[in-house]
């Protein structure tokens, strides 16, 4: 049997002080940035995790986990922030509803200010994903976050998302279905324990019929939140067996709100990111188009992309070629072969695989590394 890892756990980094920041943003959230200080260094890394998902996505301790990876090769003091999609927070599952706006607006430049009132002015480095790559990428590329970082990675997808035929369906039904059928501002992978025939567990029921290939319902459900496959969410090979086990999966990856999903599909629509409400007053800030500064961003990005990713296919591939129309030569692309969607990031093999390219677009964008 599979060792139970308990939620929330801090067991996946021994080696480093640990500390919680909390700040608040202008729309009036709490949020938080984890420290994992080893030693000072010229370059800062901060971590951002997806939709559903939150920093314990780094930690984990079943594996050789991205902060630990960091740590041992040089940056020794890596951030990791739980902005308002994160399951560390309620916001996911209340009735508020947020679009990726209120993230790019609101989110970073507040997670910004806070970083930079402990590091001053050091390099940073920032790797994100999925929701968290596409909603920074908006805060970066609209203004809303200064282009001083040293450099950037986004994994699975950035301005241009990109779906496959079924979730394009799924978008378009799922939010009604959820607010009017279902009852349920939310949709959670732990469905599957509501109570006996209630509607969420007969969704669970259902969908787990049409996935023979596990039996975690945990698994089924991810694979039907956001993804076209049996798995989408991931290669269940590349999995380590503590990962795949009962209940962690929907720990690392949690209930969602299905008012996102409505921004998402304006954007495939669109074929590039948009925002949700241009008329929303609030938001004004934000651009209607955010790749007309595109030219002027200076921070050169690593695009990453499993190429089994089954949830934004080929977002990345995409964004890339348009950029490099743009900028040529300023941005990069790293297609990784056998892995999904989140798998580069949560992977038993991630640390050999795919870890190494990051530290080594982090290192190339080092002036003092460069030097030496």
């Amino acid at each position: 049997m599979p060792r139970q890892i308990r939620r929330f756990s801090g067991e996946g980094v021994t080696d480093a002080e640990v500390s919680l920041h909390p700040f608040t943003t202008e729309d009036d959230l709490l949020l938080t940035l984890s420290r994992f200080h080893r030693e000072d260094c010229d370059d800062v890394v901060l971590l951002m995790h997806g939709l559903t998902s939150a920093s314990d996505l780094f930690v984990m301790p079943e594996i050789r986990n991205m902060v630990s990876h960091l740590l041992d090769n040089g940056f020794g003091d890596v951030w990791a922030l739980d902005f308002r999609m994160s399951n560390r927070f309620p916001y996911n599952t209340g009735t508020r509803r947020f679009s990726l706006d209120d993230i790019a607006l609101f989110d970073y430049p507040a997670a910004m200010r806070e970083l930079r009132r402990h590091i001053g002015d050091r390099r940073v480095h920032v790797f994100a994903h999925c929701l968290g790559a596409l909603s920074f990428s908006m805060s970066l590329f609209g203004g809303a976050v200064e282009d001083d970082l040293a450099s950037l990675v986004v994994n699975s997808v950035s301005l241009t998302p990109r779906v496959p035929a079924w979730s394009k369906v799924k978008m378009a039904v799922g939010p009604d279905f959820a607010d009017y059928v279902l009852g349920s501002p939310y949709i959670d992978p732990r469905f599957m324990q509501a109570p006996k025939l209630s509607g969420r567990w007969l969704m669970a029921k259902a969908i787990s019929a049409f996935h023979p290939e596990c039996k975690e319902s945990a698994c089924h459900m991810q694979s039907f939140m956001w993804a076209s496959g049996r798995p989408g969410f991931f290669m269940h090979e590349n999995l380590a067996p503590e990962t795949h086990a009962h209940d962690r999966l929907a720990d690392l990856n949690g209930a969602s709100t299905v008012h996102y999903y409505r921004h998402i599909r304006k954007m495939v629509k669109a074929g590039r990111a948009v925002r949700f409400d241009p008329r929303d007053p609030r938001l004004k800030a934000l651009p209607t188009d955010f790749l007309a500064r595109a030219a002027e961003i200076t921070t050169p990005i690593l695009f990453t992309t499993g190429d089994h990713n089954r949830i934004f296919t080929d977002s990345n591939v995409v964004c890339h070629a348009l950029l490099s129309r743009i900028v040529p030569g300023r941005h990069e692309l790293e297609i990784l072969p056998g892995y999904g969607h989140i798998d580069p990031i949560l992977g038993k093999n991630a640390h050999r695989d795919v870890y190494p390219r990051i530290v080594a677009h982090f290192q190339k964008h080092s002036t003092d590394r460069r030097a030496a």
